[in-house]
């Protein structure tokens, strides 16, 4: 996650009160809000992206071996995120042996998903989402500041489009399925 130079002030500001609880301006604690909502919002997008990724990861997966390669790249970009394999990709991974890369990918996934099973045996859990920034101590100007009520956080609603505008993109159009480049035809040389 990146962060602009003024979310990054706010940010350095709500750490330094966090450290040093100090009384604070109106406009700081509206400021902190502010970068609280957009990081909310970040992860709900990053959430939609990972849904939707792993959706992808499914239909390729149905549609084996005819998308190996394919299935192969999107299977390796999610366990780079921390997607635990289930049990269906160890047995579609089963399915392409005879391919160097699924086998390789395959003794990856079965290291991983006995780790998890480990992990739950021994009564670890996975950890849980972020919660929301609900407040900060010392936040406020304390007595003479004016208390206003806190906004209520924003939950994404699907809403339909009015007349003339153009509706929220899904994100199979935003992000298009991944084409490995063509090589160039080979020339004949004139001989």
């Amino acid at each position: 996650m990146a962060f602009s130079a003024d979310e990054l002030r706010v940010l350095r500001r709500a750490l330094a009160v966090a450290l040093h609880p100090v009384p604070l301006p109106d406009e700081d604690v509206q400021d902190c809000l502010r970068l609280a909502d957009s990081v909310d919002e970040a992860s709900c997008e990053a959430g939609r992206l990972r849904a939707f990724l792993l959706a992808d990861l499914g239909r390729y997966r149905s549609a084996l071996p005819g998308t190996a390669a394919s299935y192969l790249e999107l299977l390796q970009d999610a366990l780079a995120t921390g997607y635990d394999p289930r049990p269906e990709d160890l047995a579609a991974l089963r399915t392409l042996r005879g391919n160097p890369v699924g086998v390789a990918v395959l003794h990856r996934c079965q290291a991983l998903a006995e780790q998890s099973v480990r992990a739950r045996l021994a009564g670890r859990s996975t950890p849980a989402p972020r919660t929301r920034l609900l407040a900060l101590p010392g936040g406020r100007a304390s007595g003479d500041a004016k208390q206003q009520p806190r906004p209520e956080p924003r939950k994404p609603q699907p809403s339909k489009p009015e007349p003339g505008e153009r509706p929220v993109p899904k994100p199979s159009e935003v992000f298009p399925p991944r084409r490995r480049p063509m090589p160039p035809p080979e020339q004949l040389a004139a001989g």
